[in-house]
């Protein structure tokens, strides 16, 4: 196991590449008060579909020392550089969900997160959630964390935090599970495979680049909703050069740009197989848990959210947001869904005192 690229504190970031310092010395070394800390452990994972492989998770873990760890995970593109921070200040996947006076608050909590196993594209093999499970408990056993205050994920983060419930149930004390249910709905499942065959027939024309732009545009359809683009892209189309151009176009190769510049091709390729592939008993879930759905997901249906609710029996929880953001309300209605994780987590404190 080895341990580099760690940076703490926003007076001082300091940096260590030595396998044999002391956790806590990495962790902390920066003093007093909530530090950002970077850095990788390398483990041996059994995975479901690919054999025993050693693999290298890098991690990010923000908040006061000391302070109860909440793990964060986001969809596909999600990393572990959650929201901007002193330390490191670059725009988070998640801005607006972490920060003062949020129910994530660094000055209360500690946030860890990190990089999706696959997610650098060098994994060229099936990845299931239930490893992505497996790497996060592994991840916690290097970084000395028994056990979570939550886990808090969205998207394909839900998923795999279905898993972790599941395969890890004592590691965490709450799961809130946002826009993910216990199974891939079929129509979301075709939804992606006809996605993957865009970038199929891209690499056949030597042409990945615009195959994953193409993939992520369709994404785009399927995150949003009807409403959302009526109320933006409502104008007449143009003729240019000859051909008919639609006022949502611009938006979409946007999109699609700005995807491709930051994702490898056979990483979304699997992670999007991940998806298809998570499964879980919701009977099999033993840990409180706090669904969110959203009303007009097109990819999690709201009745798969009640479903996996009643299958949780006493342990579950659903709350429902009616949102023309669609899939992506987590990240577009971000007080709302601050609202609902910190009365999940107050609930969550309430039990253990009593």
């Amino acid at each position: 196991m080895s341990f580099v690229d760690v940076a703490a504190s926003a007076a001082s970031a300091a940096s260590f590449d030595s396998p044999s310092l002391p956790l806590h010395a990495i962790s902390y070394a920066a003093g007093i008060g909530a530090q950002a800390v970077r850095g990788h452990v390398e483990v041996e994972l059994a995975m479901r579909h690919a054999g025993t492989r050693r693999l290298r998770l890098s991690y990010e873990l923000v908040g006061a020392a000391g302070a109860p760890v909440v793990f964060v995970a986001g969809g596909i593109s999600a990393h572990k550089h959650v929201s901007a921070n002193a330390v490191f200040a670059e725009k988070g996947w998640a801005e607006g969900l972490v920060g003062a006076e949020r129910a994530l608050d660094p000055s209360r909590t500690r946030i860890l997160a990190f990089d999706y196993v696959g997610a650098d594209g060098r994994l060229d093999a099936p990845i299931d959630c239930a490893d992505q499970a497996d790497a996060i408990a592994a991840l916690l056993d290097a970084l000395g964390i028994d056990t979570l205050r939550a886990f808090v994920g969205y998207s394909y983060g839900a998923l795999v935090g279905l898993q972790l419930a599941v395969r890890h149930a004592r590691r965490l004390r709450k799961l809130v599970a946002v826009s993910g249910a216990h199974r891939a709905h079929p129509y979301a499942a075709a939804w992606r495979a006809l996605q993957r065959k865009a970038v199929a027939l891209g690499q056949l024309q030597c042409a990945d680049s615009q195959g994953l732009s193409l993939a992520r545009q369709f994404a785009m359809l399927s995150y949003r909703t009807p409403e959302e683009f009526s109320e933006r892209f409502d104008a007449p189309p143009a003729v240019v050069n000859g051909r008919v151009r639609v006022a949502a176009e611009d938006y979409l190769d946007a999109a699609g740009a700005q995807y491709v510049a930051r994702t490898p091709v056979t990483a979304w390729l699997r992670l999007s197989e991940s998806i298809d592939l998570h499964r879980v008993d919701p009977a099999a879930v033993r840990v409180p848990t706090t669904v969110v759905a959203v009303e007009g997901d097109r990819l999690v249906p709201l009745s798969d959210s009640v479903a996996l609710v009643e299958g949780l029996g006493t342990r579950g929880q659903l709350r429902v947001l009616r949102s023309p953001y669609g899939h992506d309300a987590f990240l577009k209605e971000t007080d709302r869904i601050d609202a609902i994780l910190a009365a999940a987590l107050r609930n969550q404190n309430q039990g253990e005192a009593a």
